[in-house]
């Protein structure tokens, strides 16, 4: 059964969020969002988030064919952001790509692990096999220990990962057989 949204999520803290997916008038909840990040999150990020016009051009090329962009929001203010990824053809067509920023208030109370069990499902449904994830060790130690209890297998890259700074970061890599 696909899933539904909006959906309400209780996390393990009490409070609640709804979970849904972005849509092009989330450009200025999502760049907030983004601007209210720590430093290094940004910095680390897969893409140029601190530049307004990422964030546009990810509303007008939305397509959930190839990607599945989730939001978390507190009331109307976005607390994080989460996208599984796919890919059209290719031997990787089968695998799916998770990338995901939780505001630090938000981390360590299962919000991350709604978004993956999400993601679980809607792979799942799509005949995905795999879902993979690309971490920085040191930044995201909590969600590699989430994914792990979730049942993904980690391989550590050392070096791997280079910061804006030009440090080599290690990095893990997370695989989940679905």
């Amino acid at each position: 059964m696909p899933i539904r949204y909006p959906q309400e999520a209780g996390l393990r803290d009490a409070r609640r969020v709804t979970i849904r997916p972005f849509t092009e008038g989330d450009v200025d909840a999502v760049y907030d969002f983004f601007r209210r990040l720590p430093e290094d999150y940004v910095r680390c990020a897969w893409d140029r988030i601190d530049q307004r016009a990422t964030v546009e051009r990810w509303a007008e090329e939305l397509n959930y064919e190839r990607a599945l962009p989730l939001l978390a929001l507190d009331g109307k203010r976005v607390v994080a952001d989460a996208t599984l990824h796919y890919r059209d053809n290719g031997p990787l067509r089968r695998v799916g790509r998770i990338k995901w920023l939780i505001d630090p208030a938000y981390r360590g109370v299962g919000l991350g692990t709604v978004f993956v069990n999400d993601f679980i499902t809607s792979a799942r449904e799509n005949g995905l096999r795999h879902l993979t994830c690309m971490l920085i060790t040191e930044l995201e130690e909590d969600a590699i220990a989430t994914l792990k209890s979730m049942g993904f297998e980690s391989y550590t890259i050392p070096g791997y990962g280079t910061d804006p700074d030009g440090t080599p970061r290690d990095m893990v890599k997370m695989i989940l057989k679905l």
